[in-house]
């Protein structure tokens, strides 16, 4: 009697896969290569930013740097300004955004669809198109240099709309026909049962919205000409005069802006994946 010993297959090297995860990995690193200039840099003299090659990690760290930013200019003052400006937009746009979508997927009225991609389609147009016209509004409802121009400007957006939109489609229609049979309204159905389903949609939304509100340069530079306010990205200006540059003092002050929005992708960034895949499932 004799006995066969089966060997195990010999392990193969799925080489498409490692070629993917090297692609990914130097992509990875080519993206992240001016974020960790930038901290570099902040932590340099004037003289040093742009010295080559580079000095990834500076021998004698500047950290007065980071002291200097908050003397030399109102830093604390624009960023304030900042957010209080993206938080009022960031939550109006939460508001009239699942507001408005909640009406074009769940409730029944003439030419809806119709109105719906027209709003749309405004998408499509830049906004350096209409700023001219749109600052002449602003300036005779007497709004110019003030933060109301800007949270009207940005209380609605087209974008937002749509996420919503599609994110509801790929709710059930018998869930709100079921609270209708039992009395409730439709502010109700709206506030009761799609918000608390549609967190995935509202934190993606949320996200998109601080990050252009916070990193807003055009529209502040158009509407606010006066210091007290001024929001940190056009403020960060101060830092450039007529013949140089401190791009140490700049560096730093980026540094500083960036960590909000760090601070609110990593919060509801395991939303974040989830929001974008089940916006395209129905409608």
């Amino acid at each position: 009697m004799t006995v066969t010993i089966k060997r195990a297959p010999k392990a193969r090297f799925n080489w498409g896969k490692i070629a993917t995860y090297v692609i990914v990995i130097l992509v990875s690193l080519t993206m992240l290569a001016p974020f960790v200039w930038m901290l570099s840099a902040s932590l340099k003299l004037n003289r040093d930013v742009f010295a080559f090659p580079i000095e990834w990690i500076p021998s004698e760290p500047r950290w007065r740097n980071y002291v200097d930013i908050w003397s030399k200019i109102p830093l604390g003052l624009f960023v304030y300004n900042t957010a209080k400006l993206t938080v009022i937009v960031t939550v109006l746009q939460l508001l009239t955004s699942s507001f408005a979508a909640y009406a074009f997927a769940k409730l029944r009225f003439p030419y809806r669809n119709a109105l719906f991609l027209a709003y749309i389609a405004t998408i499509a147009m830049p906004w350096q198109v209409y700023m001219v016209p749109q600052f002449l509004m602003m300036r005779e409802f007497g709004l110019n240099n003030t933060h109301l121009a800007l949270i009207c400007l940005q209380a609605f957006t087209a974008f937002g709309v749509f996420l919503m939109r599609q994110f509801y489609m790929s709710i059930p229609d018998e869930l709100c026909e079921a609270a209708r049979i039992d009395g409730m309204s439709e502010y109700g159905i709206w506030r009761r049962i799609m918000l608390p389903l549609s967190m995935p949609a509202l934190s993606t939304l949320t996200i998109f919205t601080f990050v252009n509100t916070w990193n807003d340069f055009l529209g502040p530079l158009i509407y606010l000409t006066r210091t007290e306010l001024k929001t940190i990205q056009i403020g960060i200006r101060m830092f450039i005069s007529q013949y140089s540059a401190e791009y140490g003092l700049i560096m730093a002050a980026s540094v500083v802006a960036l960590i909000p929005v760090l601070i609110v992708f990593l919060a509801l960034q395991r939303f974040f994946v989830e929001g974008i895949a089940s916006t395209g499932l129905k409608g």
